[in-house]
């Protein structure tokens, strides 16, 4: 059989095979390499790895190779996905992730997944934790669908900040205004304050926790010992960025009845109840950090926002509620959103600052700019390169923390997702079941599987095959993506 073989068009660091230097390669080698990138899902940035597996036959001591990528992959390695979660960094990556996300979220709301149907009669809400107000910012104010003005001029002969500045704003804007979020005056903005709220609002949120059972069990008239006795409290939060460049958490509590089976708490916990609680925990919630913590941090007391949006869940699968209730779908895709989704601006580092000089190279906003260097200072790099846990999130804005958490019980995790989505494969690529080297089933107690696994770098090689199964891979995904919007 003739080998069948494609021009690639040259690139950097290729050299030509043909006659006039245009690189070739075979059919064979060009389907190897789009099949390893489809089995990547399409990943933009593969980790690249090379390694064995081999079986032993615990009886005999026979030592057979099962798999070798020098032998068995285009390029001698094997490519694996990255798996970042951020839609910025890997978009297939980012999808996988949102969909595991949508699906946790639904079967703590709707059962499946091993979660019962009757999930769906607990009493839960929808909740928003926003941070307070660290000085006047440009906003996108709304009274239905009609944009009103960002800070009316009423009162403009007194609307003056300390400095002399005119801090109203007559401007209707748009949705993507790039001067959303910015400081009417930078010299007013506690800076500062914005920073700590950020590097420590994960524990904020662990105070609220602590708190809610307490103020549920006061509100149902029952000690805190009897409290654990009848209910629990289970959750799933994300968190996102304001434009502001502040974190704030979107949340799903549920109450549930003690144990792993899902029973549903006593008929006196109702969903007012919680939403009444969820408010009063959240308002009691208080952190006080000082140069009795760190020497550069100024005395502060860090809470919530005074505004805490509690909504029902409507329990349906159909569009958003009218009036107070959203429906389970709208949940479920609202938070996969932000679970992928980070602070998204132009010339925002997207990794962690070394030192002084990487924020001299800085080219975002002067707001952002200005949240970065006080979060390097605090962090007590100010002269010198530092490594403390302010200056390595520096480049997030103070936020260090994980974007999408949940309690133990509110439904499945991430990892049992992962586990089914690889036995699924595993079953369509070995429909009758899989199969040692000597032809029998697989039995840990009889074959011993050793893998050896090295690291070989990340991202797609640089030849002929990879560069037409990358363009192959890319006009895929966008192909798709193009007929999901549709």
């Amino acid at each position: 059989m003739t080998a069948v073989t494609a021009a690639v068009p040259s690139a950097p660091g290729l050299t030509g095979s043909g006659a006039s230097g245009t690189p070739t390669v075979t059919w064979a080698e060009f389907t190897q390499s789009i099949n390893q990138a489809q089995r990547t899902g399409l990943c933009v940035r593969p980790i690249r790895l090379r390694g064995q597996i081999a079986a032993i036959d615990l009886t005999t001591g026979e030592l057979r190779p099962v798999y070798d990528t020098a032998t068995d992959e285009p390029g001698g390695v094997l490519h694996v996905p990255c798996g970042n979660r951020r839609d910025t960094v890997c978009p297939p990556c980012s999808t996988v992730y949102k969909r595991d996300a949508r699906q946790l979220v639904r079967a703590g709301l709707t059962g499946g997944k091993g979660v019962p149907d009757t999930i769906a009669e607990h009493p839960c809400v929808f909740a928003t934790f926003t941070a307070p107000s660290f000085g006047p910012v440009h906003s996108r104010r709304l009274r239905g669908k009609t944009v009103l003005p960002c800070r009316p001029r009423r009162d403009h002969k007194v609307r003056r900040c300390p400095h002399g500045r005119d801090i109203s704003c007559p401007v209707r804007h748009g949705e993507h205004d790039p001067r959303l979020g910015r400081a009417l005056c930078p010299d007013c903005y506690d800076y500062q304050a914005a920073v700590l709220f950020n590097a420590h609002a994960g524990v904020l949120w662990r105070r609220f926790t602590t708190y809610l059972p307490r103020h549920l069990a006061r509100l149902a008239g029952l000690t805190q010992k009897r409290l654990r006795a009848v209910v629990r409290v289970r959750y799933v939060k994300v968190a996102e960025y304001q434009a502001r460049g502040v974190i704030h958490f979107h949340a799903v509590i549920r109450l549930d009845a003690p144990g792993d089976d899902y029973q549903p708490p006593p008929a006196r916990f109702t969903t007012d109840l919680l939403c009444d609680a969820t408010g009063q925990a959240a308002a009691a919630v208080a952190l006080s950090v000082g140069p009795d913590v760190h020497p550069a941090w100024p005395v502060l007391t860090l809470r919530f926002g005074a505004q805490v949006d509690r909504k029902p869940i409507l329990r349906s699968d159909g569009l958003p509620g009218t009036g107070h209730k959203l429906s389970v779908q709208a949940v479920g895709n609202y938070i996969a959103k932000y679970a992928t989704k980070a602070l998204d601006a132009p010339g925002l580092p997207a990794r962690p600052l070394r030192s002084s000089q990487d924020i001299a190279a800085l080219r975002c906003n002067l707001h952002y700019r200005a949240m970065i260097i006080t979060a390097w200072q605090l962090g007590g790099g100010k002269l010198t390169p530092a490594r403390t846990r302010l200056c390595k999130w520096a480049h997030t804005l103070g936020h260090g923390g994980h974007f999408l958490t949940k309690s133990r019980r509110y439904s499945v995790t991430f990892g049992q997702l992962r586990r089914a989505r690889a036995e699924h494969r595993k079953r369509r690529r070995h429909p009758g079941g899989e199969r040692d080297p000597w032809g029998r089933p697989i039995d840990e107690t009889t074959v011993l599987i050793c893998e050896n696994w090295a690291y070989a770098g990340t991202g797609y090689a640089t030849n002929p095959a990879a560069e037409l199964a990358l363009a192959s891979a890319a006009r895929a995904r966008d192909h798709d993506q193009a007929e999901r919007a549709a």
